[in-house]
């Protein structure tokens, strides 16, 4: 994309606006998200050329068509080789079924991504413009720690993580309250959903505007187009790209930002047959695909994949956009979406822990295949998808695995009897000293702590 491209609200009120603004603010003026107003489209021959390349070329090949106007070519490069220098494995299960592991950075979640990228280009704007930015994050397990790590150290940013207390591991949490330097790290005595509340309040609060505030979450567009790389370079590693094969991706899901960034690559002409969107037991959006009713699940349900514990995803709002609807910030449907289309596109379902339990454990002795919960959800998806669906049992299939096993070694243990060998970023983590504060689950308490900590 060139300099000239403009990213506008899902609520329709506010100007559009080039890349570099849509990443400093976050969420749009009128609370809506960012979404590109075009999308380049990979034609057969460019997505045949990058069947060999590495994952940071591909990267750099994807982002610098968004880039344009903010970065230079070279300096794109540069970015993505920093940001994504570890593993992406594509491991082969049975048939033509595969499942990607994006636990491979340096927080062992697939939020490493897109948080590695967006501290690249955030800290170069920074740079650019001087002062000090302010990141606040919300995270229901594994966001707070890759964006903690990714910023951490970076000049002029400083980030304010909030997690609910009692609904993260004790290593998500440790990975967060062990980093200190720029990054405070909040408890809330409450759910994700307020914590994302009190999030996107700050964002629209008048009293707040002399703090430099934006968002990584995935309500950031910096989380969602890093995102569908990994889409991209599933396909160039397996398909024949050629015979134009079709592909199915299976996304377990949660505020759904994963699950956009693989519909913003299938825009981009990646040949996508369907996608399979499983979610735990906070089931509100696998409903409204069902039934054209949207109903908040007010408080989210608690599950043992506890990153995907949301009962109103943010990212909603950008699916309904995507297919001709408009749905705000607090859920209201003004329009609604193509749902026929969407129908076909996206297999939505719900799975609860007895579910994922039992995929854990199926999964271990049908194929060695070892599963977190998160991605334990995404492969009873699946499984259900082929049972409904058994013309597609053979279609060339990617199902994502966003954490590794041994952030969870409790269930792991419990479900298979192993204990998984950490990654380098979890060796020595129960040792290390947390240090957060806790606020209860209220505005004043989190607006308090802000201006004590930035208001100048």
């Amino acid at each position: 994309m060139d300099q000239q491209t403009r990213y506008y609200s899902t609520n329709h009120k506010v100007p559009e606006v080039k890349l570099r603004e849509a990443l400093l603010q976050g969420q749009a003026g009128d609370l809506g998200l960012f979404m590109p107003k075009h999308l380049p489209h990979w034609t057969t021959e460019e997505l045949a050329d990058l069947a060999d390349r590495p994952y940071a070329e591909i990267a750099h090949l994807a982002l610098r068509r968004f880039t344009g106007g903010m970065l230079g070519d070279s300096e794109c490069r540069a970015l993505c080789n920093d940001a994504y220098d570890f593993d992406v494995p594509l491991e082969h299960v049975t048939r033509k079924t595969y499942v990607m592991r994006l636990d491979r950075g340096p927080t062992a979640s697939f939020k490493d991504f897109a948080a590695r990228m967006m501290a690249r280009w955030l800290g170069r704007l920074v740079r650019d413009r001087g002062g000090e930015l302010v990141i606040l994050t919300a995270t229901s397990g594994d966001t707070g720690s890759a964006v903690a790590h990714a910023f951490h150290g970076v000049e002029g940013i400083r980030v304010v993580v909030l997690f609910p207390v009692k609904e993260v591991s004790d290593r998500q949490r440790k990975q967060m309250t062990t980093i200190g330097g720029n990054v405070t790290t909040t408890a809330v005595e409450g759910k994700f959903d307020d914590c994302q509340a009190m999030v996107k309040r700050a964002f629209a609060d008048p009293s707040l505007t002399s703090i430099r505030l934006t968002s990584a979450n995935s309500i950031n567009i910096g989380r969602l187009l890093p995102q569908s790389v990994y889409y991209i370079y599933a396909y160039t590693r397996l398909a024949d790209i050629a015979a134009g094969e079709p592909i199915i991706f299976c996304v377990p899901s949660g505020n759904f930002g994963d699950m956009m960034g693989g519909l913003l690559a299938g825009r981009m002409g990646l040949p996508v047959r369907r996608f399979v969107i499983a979610t735990n037991a906070n089931d509100e959006v696998p409903r409204f695909l069902a039934t054209g009713r949207y109903e908040k699940i007010v408080p989210s349900r608690v599950c043992i994949s506890n990153a995907m514990n949301v009962g109103h995803p943010s990212n909603l709002a950008r699916l309904v956009d995507l297919y001709g609807g408009r749905m705000d910030e607090q859920g209201t449907l003004h329009q609604p979406p193509d749902f026929n289309a969407m129908g076909c596109d996206l297999y939505a379902v719900g799975i609860n822990d007895d579910e994922t339990r039992r995929t854990i454990k199926e999964a271990y002795a049908q194929f060695n295949l070892l599963l977190e919960p998160h991605g334990a959800v995404g492969w009873a998806g699946l499984t259900r998808f082929f049972t409904e669906h058994p013309e597609d049992a053979d279609v060339l299939t990617v199902s994502l695995e966003t954490a590794h096993p041994a952030k969870f070694p409790d269930e792991i243990r419990a479900c298979v009897g192993v204990d998984p060998d950490p990654p380098p970023s979890l060796v020595g983590l129960d040792q290390r000293k947390e240090c957060y504060t806790t606020i209860p689950a209220d505005y004043d308490a989190f607006h308090e702590m802000l201006v004590g900590e930035f208001k100048r």
